[in-house]
C-alpha cells in the first residue's frame, strides 16, 4: 500500500508539474501595466487584475482552450476569454437558493475534459422545505450549459442559509465534496444525513461499493468523511495524492485537515473554537477516535479556497499551501517542508475577502477578490 500511494503521489506530481511548466507565455495576455512589487519571505511579486466587476466571484476553474470559468454566488457562471469578461452570465445554469451563504459555489471541470467535456457545478439548490447543496454536471456549448445530469442534492432540504460547503476535487476516478453543517451543530455526528461531510462518489454519480459507511443501514452510503463543520476549501496535494481541506471554526477553531475515509474529524464534539457569544461548544479539544487538525487557526481567518503552489513559476514557494481568506482579507500562505509545517505569512493584507486561489494551466496563481469583484493574478519577480 505504502508503494501504491508513492507511486500515485509520483504520477500526480508528474502531471501537476508537465501540466504548469508551460514556458514563460501566459494562459492569456494583457496590457503591459506599471504594477507594484509586493514583498514576501520568499518569493516577491507582482499583482496583476485579469477582470473586475463580478459579483461575490466564489469559484475558478480553467478550460484547456484559455477560457476561465467564474462562479458569482447570486447564482450566474461567467467566462473569460482573452481576458476579457463576456457581458452575458452562461445560460441554462441551475436555479439556486440564494439565501445567506447559499449560491452558485463551486465549479470544476473533468479531469478527462477534452474527451468528455464535463463540466461540474456545486450550488444550493432549492426545495420543498427550503435547500441543500447539490451538484450537477454538463457542457458548455457556445454560451450556453446544456446536457446537465444533476448527480446529488443533499438531505435533509431546510430553510438555513448557513453552511452548504462546498468544494470539488477529483481523484482516482471519483469526485469528493464537501458540504456543511447547515446551521445545526448535531449535525456533525449523525451519519444519517449528508450535512457536515465529504461525499464521495463516482463521477456520475453513482456511489462506490467501497464507501466506508456503505453497509451501515443507519448511514449516508454517499458520506466518506464527516464531523467537518463547514468546508470551503478542498485541494489534492501534488506530491501525495492526499485531499487537503480548510474548515471554518465557530468563533476561532478554523482548521487544515487532511481527509481520510470513514474518519471522525470532531465537529462539534471537540474544538478549538467557542459560539459567536464567547459561550463554550465543548470542554474538549481532543477525544479518542478523532482526527486531530492539521493546523487551527484561532481568532479565525475565515479560510476559503486552498491550493498548492507547484512547478517553476514561484521558487520560493514551492511546495506550499496557499489560503484564500475572508475575514482578515488576505492571502496566507503556509510554508511546508513535505507534510511539515514550517512557517507562516500573510500575502496581500487588506487586499479584499478571497474567496478561492487555484494554479492555473500556465503554472500561475489566480485568485478571487470580492472587493471590486476581481480575478488577479500574481506575477513572480526573480
Amino acid at each position: 500500500m505504502k508503494l501504491l500511494l508513492t507511486l500515485l503521489g509520483s504520477v500526480i506530481l508528474v502531471q501537476c508539474m508537465r501540466a504548469q511548466s508551460v514556458g514563460e507565455e501566459f494562459y492569456f495576455s494583457l496590457p503591459d501595466t506599471d504594477l507594484e512589487v509586493q514583498t514576501s519571505n520568499a518569493q516577491d511579486f507582482r499583482v496583476q487584475i485579469v477582470v473586475s466587476g463580478l459579483e461575490v466571484p466564489w469559484g475558478v476553474a480553467f478550460l484547456p482552450d484559455g477560457t476561465v470559468l467564474i462562479t458569482e454566488r447570486p447564482g450566474r457562471l461567467r467566462l473569460v476569454r482573452n481576458g476579457e469578461l463576456l457581458p452575458d452570465p452562461v445560460g441554462g445554469v441551475p436555479e439556486v437558493f440564494a439565501r445567506g451563504q447559499g449560491g452558485l459555489l463551486d465549479v470544476a471541470i473533468h479531469p478527462d475534459y477534452e474527451e468528455n467535456g464535463w463540466i461540474y457545478l456545486a450550488y444550493s439548490k432549492p426545495g420543498d422545505g427550503g435547500g441543500n447543496t447539490a451538484v450537477t454536471r454538463g457542457k458548455l456549448e457556445g454560451n450556453r450549459f446544456v446536457d446537465q445530469e444533476e448527480i446529488f442534492w443533499g438531505e435533509p432540504r431546510t430553510g438555513a442559509g448557513q453552511h452548504f460547503g462546498s468544494r470539488i476535487v477529483f481523484r482516482d476516478g471519483y469526485i469528493y465534496f464537501s458540504i456543511g453543517d447547515r446551521g445545526s451543530m448535531q449535525n456533525g455526528q449523525d451519519l444519517s444525513n449528508h450535512n457536515a461531510t465529504v461525499i464521495r462518489l463516482h463521477d456520475d454519480g453513482r456511489v462506490p461499493e467501497d464507501n466506508p459507511f456503505v453497509d451501515d443501514p443507519d448511514a449516508k452510503p454517499e458520506i466518506f468523511a464527516y464531523g467537518l463543520r463547514n468546508i470551503q476549501g478542498m485541494t489534492i496535494h501534488p506530491g501525495t495524492g492526499e485531499i487537503w481541506s480548510a474548515m471554518h471554526g465557530a468563533r476561532g477553531g478554523d482548521e487544515i485537515n487532511i481527509i481520510r475515509s470513514g474518519l471522525n474529524y470532531g465537529w462539534p464534539s471537540i474544538t478549538h473554537g467557542v459560539n459567536y457569544d464567547g459561550s463554550p461548544i465543548t470542554p474538549d479539544t481532543a477525544r479518542t477516535g478523532m482526527e486531530q487538525p492539521f493546523l487551527h487557526w484561532t481568532p479565525s481567518i475565515a479560510p476559503n479556497g486552498i491550493d498548492f503552489v507547484w512547478g517553476d513559476r514561484y521558487e520560493g514557494w514551492r511546495g506550499d499551501l496557499m489560503v484564500a481568506t475572508l475575514r482578515p482579507q488576505y492571502l496566507h500562505r503556509v510554508n511546508l517542508d513535505g507534510n511539515r509545517l514550517v512557517d507562516q505569512e500573510e500575502l496581500l493584507q487588506g487586499f479584499g475577502r478571497m474567496r478561492d486561489v487555484e494554479m492555473a494551466p500556465d503554472g500561475f496563481l489566480y485568485v478571487t477578490v470580492e472587493s471590486g469583484g476581481r480575478l488577479i493574478r500574481l506575477l513572480p519577480v526573480h
